[in-house]
């Protein structure tokens, strides 16, 4: 029987935003009949989840902080010898590629990228070396993967990288649990709505301040309308001032993370992303795929593009709270009470399309090694 190629996925930790839940994903779909799985956290010490299958083996370094796991992951990966690496989120993708010149040197390491670089650099929050790892470290990544055309192009032109070397492939999103039919949860929803649903990392770009700004607004016309954010992160705090500030206390509930936020959807009558700048949010995928009316702000051209003139859905003009309420007040004013679309494009991020397409680029890259392999035998 010939061996099973070895790989490593990386996350810092499971649960988390849109990047862990694609690597988690990945765990669930890529063939354990063609490759050895193992799944590397690197801010857990124990694992009591059922995210991963039984097949996965699972390694917490339990370190504090990802740029305080470069030798336990040097030692991991040592151990381990494994033909890729999967890595799954940017700071964490630059500790990998900083210490790749000690890793064994038939390692092949792939990258996740989740933003689009120019949007990520402009933010008023990212630090100045940020621009220069980039710059130094990801053009010896074996292959960069970014979820949109336009952030493929983006990157391979702010980091001058080969368009061979950036992949482009779909999220992944388990659309067949979304849909699974379930009772609508109590609690999730109290008054006649319409109930708006968002979901996110609280942090600036995330746009929730835009939310509160807009949905106060909203509530001028629908006095009765009810905003779940779901997500935890470092602006919880000054998301709460200003709720307080703005009178929502009654009706904006922060739940924090939630593992399945398809549990909110039956009584959702739209989700809204609200986000400055956007690669293209898993968040928004599960909506869609569990029927979901979107609305959501120009976080990137990816995220516009994929929604333009779709039915079901309504992007703002412009990143600003104004621009979101007029897109909130026109889906609100078009559709049905518990109105759901068929959103055809996201089968596209279905399972079984994602995981061929993350398969392939993991095939092609481990082609490459061998071929790289013979001709450094045959000198």
């Amino acid at each position: 029987m010939t061996q099973r190629p070895r790989i490593l996925l990386l996350i810092p930790h499971l649960g988390g935003g849109g990047a862990e839940r694609v690597i988690t994903l990945l765990t669930r779909g890529l063939s354990p009949q063609k490759y050895e799985l193992h799944l590397g956290l690197i801010t857990e010490s124990t694992i009591a989840s059922d995210q991963v299958p039984s097949w996965v083996r699972v390694h917490a370094l339990g370190v504090p902080r990802v740029r305080s796991a470069a030798i336990p992951l040097l030692r991991l990966v040592r151990r381990l010898q494994p033909e890729l690496i999967l890595s799954g989120m940017a700071h964490l993708n630059f500790l990998v590629l900083l210490m790749r010149p000690f890793f064994p040197r038939y390692t092949r390491v792939v990258v996740r990228q989740n933003a689009t670089l120019s949007a990520e650099l402009s933010a008023r929050r990212a630090p100045r070396f940020t621009s220069i790892l980039y710059r130094f470290l990801y053009p010896s990544a074996d292959r960069i993967v970014c979820q949109t055309d336009p952030m493929a192009a983006d990157l391979s032109a702010r980091l001058g990288v080969s368009t061979p070397q950036v992949a482009v492939l779909a999220n992944p999103v388990d659309a067949d649990t979304i849909r699974r039919p379930r009772p609508e949860s109590d609690g999730h929803w109290r008054g006649p709505g319409p109930h708006l649903l968002a979901v996110g990392r609280l942090s600036h770009e995330k746009g929730f301040d835009l939310l509160l700004e807009s949905f106060a607004s909203l509530r001028l016309k629908y006095p009765d309308a009810e905003l779940n954010i779901l997500g935890s992160g470092p602006e919880l705090e000054a998301l709460t001032t200003l709720r307080a500030s703005l009178r929502l206390d009654r009706c904006v509930w922060f739940a924090g993370y939630v593992d399945h936020p398809e549990t909110y959807f039956a009584g959702a009558s739209v989700f809204v992303l609200p986000s400055r700048h956007e690669g293209l949010p898993n968040a928004m995928l599960e909506a869609a795929a569990g029927g979901l009316p979107l609305v959501a702000l120009p976080a990137s051209e990816g995220v516009a593009a994929l929604l333009a003139h779709k039915p079901g859905a309504w992007v703002g003009s412009e990143t600003t709270s104004r621009a979101l309420t007029h897109a909130l007040l026109a889906a609100l004013a078009d559709i049905r009470l518990g109105q759901r679309y068929a959103h055809p494009w996201v089968q596209t991020f279905c399972m079984d399309c994602a995981i061929q397409g993350y398969e392939q680029l993991i095939d092609e890259t481990l082609h490459q090694r061998a071929l790289a392999n013979q001709s450094l035998h045959a000198r």
